[in-house]
């Protein structure tokens, strides 16, 4: 299992690699963390480096380099530490991905596949090439690098009663659970229509469940992964299901309260806070800020997926 003595290795191991981003009072109590501001615009650049470094230090990166699978933000995430490390990156998306974050993952260098309509047929396609080339696998979330990487988050966020974190595959609220579970009430906060963690916890195990939400880009995994559900199980994470209407205003709001340009992902987490009874003194996790900031102001249809 993940504990905080694999999160304070990983904060030194990617020193120097990553942005130690701030957070900010928005009003007495409550605080929003910005990790909007991260290399490749998400939390995924910590855990990618960690897992790219880790390997590197015990000699086993392969020459064929790395593989993700990714709705965008992971691949995103690895394809800037790749590129910064000097890596090959092949990077798999559905075609769903929204194009800002397609084009962004070429600039960065990343070999781009589009394959299905959501994760889990992208992450289908790369563990075949995975198989072909021999290059090494780096999971969205569900890796002990990954998880140790992406809690390196939470030894930055100001002293709090409660954190809200958005969930997808859970990569972030397990290693938050990792570095600060056992003093902070953490509340795990997911979009209606894909609850992977609400319903694992529903079902005393990770499960399969549908993906219709307009934050599906970024918190589309079908079935939370095992470090994530184990770690919330032992830390006694809450978990609130938001719809897309609240999301939705949670991020225009943000942008016209705030000037901050979050993709829904990051909304998500805002738009839980309604749900959170005494919650304390409060931090809101922004997770990402990969979106197209035209929509700000005017939300497109909605498609499943």
């Amino acid at each position: 299992m993940v504990n905080r003595n694999d999160v304070e290795a990983a904060a030194r191991r990617i020193e120097g690699y990553i942005r130690p981003t701030p957070s900010y009072e928005v009003r007495p109590g409550l605080w929003f963390k910005l990790e909007l501001l991260q290399h490749s615009g998400s939390f995924k650049a910590r855990g990618a480096f960690n897992r790219i470094l880790t390997a590197r230090e015990a000699g086993t990166l392969p020459a064929a380099g790395v593989v993700a699978a990714s709705g965008g933000n992971a691949g995103l995430g690895v394809a800037y530490a790749a590129a910064t490390l000097g890596v090959r990156a092949e990077v798999f998306v559905p075609v769903t991905a929204p194009a800002t974050k397609v084009a962004r993952l070429r600039e960065l260098g990343a070999h781009v596949h589009q394959h299905g309509r959501e994760y889990a047929e992208a992450y289908a396609a790369s563990a075949a090439l995975v198989a072909q080339t021999g290059a090494m696998f780096v999971h969205a979330y569900d890796q002990p690098e990954i998880v140790a990487g992406q809690g390196t988050l939470g030894l930055e966020l100001p002293p709090a009663d409660t954190v809200l974190v958005a969930v997808g595959g859970g990569g972030l609220i397990a290693g938050v659970a990792a570095a600060i579970g056992d003093k902070t009430r953490i509340v795990a906060v997911e979009p209606v229509g894909v609850p992977t963690l609400h319903a694992a916890l529903a079902a005393g195990a990770p499960v399969d469940v549908g993906v219709d939400s307009v934050a599906g880009d970024s918190l589309g995994a079908r079935r939370v992964g095992a470090i994530a559900f184990d770690l919330v199980v032992r830390n006694n994470v809450a978990s609130v299901l938001v719809s897309d209407d609240a999301i939705v205003e949670a991020r225009r709001r943000l942008w016209r309260e705030h000037r901050l340009a979050v993709e829904h992902g990051a909304a998500a987490a805002l738009a839980g806070l309604d749900q959170i009874d005494d919650p304390g003194t409060t931090v809101v996790v922004l997770c990402g800020a990969n979106t197209d900031p035209s929509t700000l102001y005017a939300e497109p249809a909605h498609a499943a997926g």
